[in-house]
């Protein structure tokens, strides 16, 4: 059981890894608050190998109501390549107990967003510059147990639990130009599958991974599913139930 758990940490480490960068489009993690009563909030700060982070919240308005925020963010400016791509989502939805145990949750939302790529080589400098705006209206279901397991490691026991969610995003590509110039926009819609571990490291901070992955069902040139849904950093839920409660 405990090898079946490393083994499990070591996957999603290294399947970013698999992934290439070729798309318009970073996506940013589902968000999974796990709320489970009135009052409670949930906050999360991640990034990737990729420089791609990502800023969540939510809060439980009432016993089964909650809503959700979300920014994110990658600048980077590499010898080949430099991308800006920021983008902002809102969420509202349904959560509940299942057994006690177990949270089931249901959103709904909107992102909105703007990205740039200027590709380049040493010989010939700038080649090529793509720039839009992007608008997404996904779906998502999220589904975990409350209830922690441990593993012992470093004299101490940590808590640790999983999750899936699972997320249906439409996603447009408009305002899109090329080389300064008017170009087709793009659409597509996405499914983005992903599992998340998380590991209690203090009070009701946790440590988190998320793995999964993104296709595109529709073949697109330039938004399409490139790129890896994949994120570490840590979460804070303050105000909830635990386990049985």
């Amino acid at each position: 059981m405990l090898a079946s758990r490393y083994l499990r940490l070591f996957l999603l480490l290294v399947l970013p890894c698999l992934s290439a960068c070729s798309s318009l489009y970073f996506p940013p993690p589902p968000q999974v608050p796990l709320l489970t009563q009135q009052g409670e909030w949930s906050g999360s700060l991640q990034t990737n190998f990729s420089q791609n982070t990502s800023l969540q919240g939510a809060y439980a308005a009432t016993n089964h109501l909650g809503v959700m925020g979300s920014a994110s963010f990658l600048h980077t400016d590499k010898k080949k390549r430099a991308e800006d791509h920021d983008f902002g989502e809102v969420g509202l939805g349904y959560y509940t107990r299942i057994r006690d145990t177990r949270v089931l949750e249901f959103y709904g939302g909107v992102g909105v967003g703007k990205t740039r790529r200027i590709e380049r080589t040493p010989a010939e400098g700038v080649t090529r510059t793509l720039e839009g705006n992007l608008t997404k209206y996904f779906l998502q279901a999220n589904y975990t147990s409350k209830e922690h397991k441990s593993f012992h490691v470093l004299g101490r026991d940590w808590p640790i639990n999983y999750g899936t969610a699972l997320r249906i995003s439409y996603m447009q590509l408009d305002n899109f130009r090329l080389d300064g110039l008017a170009h087709a926009p793009e659409d597509n819609v996405f499914l983005e599958p992903i599992t998340y571990t998380r590991i209690q490291l203090v009070g009701p901070v946790q440590f988190q991974l998320i793995s999964g992955s993104n296709f595109g069902l529709r073949h697109r040139k330039y938004l399409k599913a490139a790129n890896s849904v994949f994120q570490f950093g840590v979460v804070v839920n303050v105000g909830g139930q635990e386990g049985k409660k």
